[in-house]
This record gives C-alpha cells, sequence and structure tokens, in this order.
C-alpha cells in the first residue's frame, strides 16, 4: 500500500531540529487537482537560495510503497520555467526498500539548484518538488537478488 508519513520524532530532530510543533503540524504530500498525476512536496523552512547555488531540503517525509514500485522526484515544472530551479540529480528514485532503513529512517531530501542569477525565495509550505509512483518491470531471466538495504541515501553503491 502506497502512504506518506512524518519520519520519527527522533529522525526530525537530528535532521531539522528540535521544534515539535513543526512536528506536528508540517503537510504530508498531496495532489491539488483529482487529475494531477504528482504529490507536492512542501519545504518544511525559509530559504534564501543564492544564484548559481544549490541547497539540501529535508521534507520530513517517507514513503512506504509496493516492492515493483518507485517514486520518482522531480522538480515543479513552474520552478523550472519561472525560476531556473532544478533538481541537483534532475530525477530522484526512492526505491520501495529506503523507506524505514536504518540510517535515516527513509527521510526524503531533495536538492534543488538555482541556475538564474537571481536570489530565490522558499517559504514554509512551498510546494518544492513532486513525486510520482511508477511500477517498473524486471527482466525474465535475473538472478535472485539477495542484498537487502541497510542504508539510505547512496547505499546502495557501495
Amino acid at each position: 500500500m502506497r502512504k506518506f508519513e512524518k519520519i520519527s520524532l527522533k529522525q526530525f530532530k537530528k535532521d531539522i531540529g528540535n521544534n515539535q510543533d513543526l512536528y506536528n503540524n508540517y503537510k504530508l504530500p498531496i495532489r491539488k487537482t483529482k487529475s494531477s498525476g504528482g504529490y507536492d512536496l512542501f519545504s518544511l523552512l525559509d530559504y534564501e537560495l543564492k544564484p548559481k547555488d544549490s541547497i539540501i531540503i529535508p521534507t520530513g517525509v517517507k514513503c512506504s510503497m509496493q516492492a515493483d514500485e518507485i517514486l520518482m522526484i522531480v522538480i515543479r515544472s513552474s520552478l523550472g520555467f519561472k525560476h531556473g530551479i532544478k533538481l541537483a540529480n534532475q530525477v530522484g528514485i526512492i526505491d520501495a526498500d529506503y523507506y524505514n532503513n536504518e540510517d535515516n529512517d527513509g527521510h526524503i531530501f531533495i536538492k534543488i539548484e538555482n541556475t538564474s542569477d537571481k536570489m530565490f525565495s522558499i517559504k514554509v509550505g512551498d510546494a518544492i518538488a513532486q513525486g510520482l509512483f511508477i511500477k517498473y518491470g524486471v527482466v525474465a531471466n535475473e538472478e535472485e537478488i539477495k542484498e537487502e538495504r541497510k542504508g539510505g541515501i547512496g547505499s546502495t553503491g557501495k
């Protein structure tokens, strides 16, 4: 079953800070219209992003999904078109086994870059990216994979 959840309070304090009010009140991703494919992910804090600079934004969100699905993270179209904002990795891929991993509880982070020559402001509650659930297939002659994810971001490349 697909489901967005808040990360644990312990992980929130580690990654974002000891702000119980913020933890209790931030929004989980939502679709804004009935035909939207993507779930908007929101900023928990205010940021000022200088021209040609980048920033890593914690979302406070983790996501469970079916084993044969990914959550693809892309920048909101308007941020790219109007403000020159892009994801540092172009497209983020959240695997099903990233959820509840031992390194970071499955906390989804978004790294954005400001490719423009103007300062870009992000306010609490601004939608900064969107997540789309996508089913994927595997080849018929694939050998059984026994390796299980043990960590967070970049852990499968070790």
